[in-house]
């Protein structure tokens, strides 16, 4: 059984820091392209950041870009998103996903993705 697994999330005062990892199992997604989401209450899911299967290429929402990290270990199955300067307006379920294709449009939609976790709670207090 596929199984993607968030951790790492909390709550955190804003402009700090937390590093969310997504393990996942019953199969090696060391070929897979592995993104990041959030979705706020009452908003949709969007786009957060991320990685091709070889790690060569990333990508960001401008929201987030130059302050979180997307990365992966392909040896341990795991992705990483690391969130610094954090504002109130990231709070959200932060959700990862690995999708089968990885192109630069199939990475930045979640119709691209095959797999999901349940999501981890992020909070950012003002």
């Amino acid at each position: 059984q596929v199984q993607l697994v968030e951790s790492g999330g909390g709550l955190v005062q804003a402009g700090g820091s937390l590093r969310l990892s997504c393990a996942a199992s019953g199969r090696t997604f060391s070929n897979y392209g592995r993104g990041w989401f959030r979705q706020a209450p009452g908003k949709e899911r969007e786009f957060v950041a991320a990685i091709t299967w070889s790690g060569g290429n990333t990508y960001y929402a401008d929201s987030v870009k130059g302050r979180f990290t997307i990365s992966r270990a392909n040896a341990e199955n795991t992705v990483y998103l690391q969130m610094n300067s954090l504002k109130p307006e990231d709070t959200a379920v932060y959700y990862c996903a690995a999708a089968s294709w990885s192109s630069y449009y199939s990475l930045i939609s979640d119709d691209g993705y095959d797999y999901w976790g349940q999501g981890t709670q992020v909070t950012v207090s003002s």
